[in-house]
This record gives C-alpha cells, structure tokens and sequence, in this order.
C-alpha cells in the first residue's frame, strides 16, 4: 500500500470534521501522505451540543491539541440533572483513564482547531472541496480515490471534476454518510436514532461550571402541565454565550412527525426569567440535526473504504455524545492504516484493514449494546419519570447513572460500579 506512481496520497480523508481531522493527525504524524477534503471552509458551523465529556477531553490530550483557557476552551466539573422538580450534581469521576473535568467550545471554533491540528501534523488540507463520490478499480472493486470539485462559499460549483487517487479512503462525511451510501452501505433501520435542535443565547449562565441536562421538559409548570418527549441541555460556553438544545432519541431509524423547534420555542417560554432565554437574546436560528447511534451503517470498512464518526452510526444512544467516539474512530482508523502499510503483500494489507471493524466492535460495542437496551426503556414516559423520581436521589444509582451515561468509567478495575459496567459491555453481544 505504498504510494504508487499514479497514487496523490498514501490515504484521502473526506470531512474535516473530529473523527476526519483526527485520522489526517494520526496518519499524517506516522509519515503518510494524507489528503484532507473538507466541503466548507472554516470557521463552520456544525449542529452540537458543543459539550465534551472527560472521554473526549481525553482524546484531546492524546491528539497534543491544547485546552487551556487562554486558547477559548471553558472546563466543567460535572453533569447537573434536573428532574421531578429537583436538581443534582454529579462531579465528573476520578480516573485512571480520563481527566476529572470536561470541556465546552463551539463547533465553530473546535473544528476549525482540530482540522488547522491536521495540517500543522503534515496533512494537506482542501477546504472548499467537494467530494462527489469513490473511484472504484473495475478489475478489483476496491475504492482507489475519490472525484472532487471545487465550490464557493455557496457551495455552487467553482471548477471542473478531478480525481484522487489513493489505496485507502477514510470516510468522514457526517450523517449524510454519502460515501458510504454511493458503495450500497445503508443504515440499520433497527438501530437507535436522535434528533437534535439547538441555538445559542447571551445568557448569565454562561460561566456555569456545571454541565446541565433537563430530564423532564415540560409545555407549563411541572407537573400541571404536559410532559415534552425529548431532554434538554444548557451547556456554559464561558464567553457570554450558552448552547441550549433540544434531544429526543427513538430505538429504531423510523421518522418522527414530531415538531422539534414547536417543542423547544414551548420550552423556552417557561424557563425562568433571570436566564435570559428570550428572542432578543438569541443569537442565530434553532438548527436541527440527526444522531445515527450505536453503530447504526456497517461494514465499518470494506474495500478500502473506512467509516468514522457520525458516517458509521458512533452516537452514544445514552447521552447523544459524537465527539469523543469520532475522535477514537479516527486515532483507531489511523493506527489500522499505519499498521497496513507495513504489510509487503496485498492480502496482508488487506487482512490489516479489515481488523479496523474489530477493534471498534471490540471498543464500543458493548456499551453501544447497553444503550440500545436503555434507550427502549426510556421511551416509554411512565418508566423514565419512574427512573428520574426514584433512582436518582439514590447515592449508588446517582454514580451509576453519570458513569454510564457519559461512558466514564475504569475498564479495568476501579470501583463496584466500575466494574458492573464493564462487566457488563463484556457479556452483551456486541452493537
């Protein structure tokens, strides 16, 4: 898999998004040749909660990307949950395996920052281009490039169609997973899928240390009203400004008829006046989004085409998180096509590749298993409002929910709640 005399990169990473940006980094500082496309140009705009948990944090340190305060980053302690008229806090844990505190910043801002990591890593970034489907070998039937034009700001075409070619191409397209869908790769319809909507708001609460998420949403007051079917979220950006959002997660892929901008404008008019959450706070429109969770587009690779983030369905269906996992995919993507590329024979570079699907299942799959099984218990209203009025006042249950939920825990060792969860990724069949 050495670069050949008609090859443009050793691998071609199509988005510049986290799992994108993270690839080209990996890949790029193990001394290949990476081509980045991005359609956009930065700074641009992605639908986010803009929240990341200790795990992605994590994936940060490991990619020597810098967090600190000074660079626009804010820190949180902990998840604060809202439910049954009561508030609790749940500090982000002490571990082995991630820092003890998360991290807010606009997508606007972080992906720009990762994909600028990309480049001064050695990968060469296009931004503007547009990828507009795989080059496939005839002979072979494997993916050989990929064919691109240039657009403006617009996204209206701006020259002609050329080809790239290169022996490996990392997908990271987004939910549109076009790459993906062009080779036949359609999504499971029997996998989990969120909706999300979300805009920013001058707020007081923009330094909150806590990161927030409202259980229960409700049309009125609670409990003299009707109870919203979605969750919300208040995440402190630390610059004046907070992301508050809007999620609902269904078990299968099937279309809601569900209005999710008339839920988050009902909501809204019923939050507390001294947030400041009103129409001449709010900065931009609600956008919405899609969650493909839990896996939800398989093979992960085949044929020499890699699927990462949000392109592969790597959503947590507990908590709709996609960044800390496409930055996982990427480091794990890159690693695969490193390794591959020490292999001397066709059949062994593509034996390399295909341990990539593997180590994700391996990875993931488990706590991806796990959440397809909460998210159909928590569909049903009376069993959630069960679980927020019960469980959580329960210290045990309190440590256990924030645990799983944001997929912080020891995988190996750790406390008893440490160990029930990975206990029991390790015996459900994998996602």
């Amino acid at each position: 898999m050495r670069l050949q005399g008609n090859d443009d990169a050793d691998v071609i990473v199509v988005g510049a998004g986290p799992a994108g940006s993270a690839a080209a980094h990996y890949c790029a500082a193990a001394g290949l040749d990476v081509i980045l496309m991005e359609k956009s140009s930065f700074p641009r705009d992605k639908i986010c909660g803009d929240g990341l948990t200790p795990r992605a944090v994590g994936e940060l340190v490991r990619m020597g990307v810098p967090t600190r305060e000074e660079d626009g980053w804010i820190r949180n302690i902990g998840l604060r949950a809202v439910a049954g008229g009561r508030s609790f806090e749940f500090p982000w844990p002490e571990l082995r395996a991630y820092p003890s505190y998360g991290l807010a910043r606009s997508r606007m801002n972080l992906d720009q920052t990762l994909a600028e990591h990309a480049r001064a890593s050695g990968a060469k970034l296009m931004e503007r281009t547009n990828v507009t489907g795989p080059v496939v070998d005839e002979r072979t039937g494997r993916v050989v490039g990929v064919t691109a034009r240039p657009v403006d700001s617009n996204g209206r075409r701006a020259g002609e169609e050329t080809t790239y070619r290169a022996p490996v191409v990392i997908a990271a397209d987004g939910v549109s997973a076009r790459m993906a869908t062009s080779l036949g790769i359609e999504k499971a319809m029997n996998r989990p899928m969120g909706v999300a909507v979300r805009t920013y708001f001058t707020s007081p609460r923009h330094d909150d240390p806590w990161m927030e998420s409202q259980l229960e949403l409700w049309d009125g007051k609670p409990g003299e009203s009707n109870l919203l079917p979605g969750y919300g979220w208040i995440f402190a950006l630390g610059d004046g400004t907070v992301n508050v959002g809007l999620g609902s997660v269904s078990s299968t892929a099937a279309a809601t008829k569900i209005d999710y901008k008339a839920l988050f404008a009902r909501w809204m008019e019923n939050t507390p006046e001294e947030w400041g959450f009103t129409p001449e706070n709010q900065i931009g429109p609600v956008r919405g989004a899609a969650l493909p969770m839990a896996f939800n587009r398989k093979p992960l690779y085949t044929r020499g085409l890699m699927l990462v983030g949000d392109s592969g369905g790597m959503v947590s269906p507990f908590n709709g998180e996609g960044i800390a996992y496409a930055l996982q995919a990427g480091r794990v993507a890159a690693d695969v096509v490193s390794q591959a590329t020490a292999r001397t024979t066709d059949d062994s570079r593509e034996r390399a590749l295909s341990t990539y699907a593997d180590a994700m299942s391996r990875e993931l799959g488990g706590y991806f298993t796990l959440g397809r099984i909460f998210v159909r218990v928590i569909e049903h209203p009376r069993v959630m409002r069960l679980c927020t009025t019960y469980g959580l006042p329960r210290p045990l249950v309190m440590r256990l929910v924030v645990k799983l939920l944001s997929d912080c825990y020891e995988p190996h060792g750790g406390d008893v709640v440490d160990r029930v969860i990975a206990g029991l990724t390790r015996v459900v069949p994998k996602a």
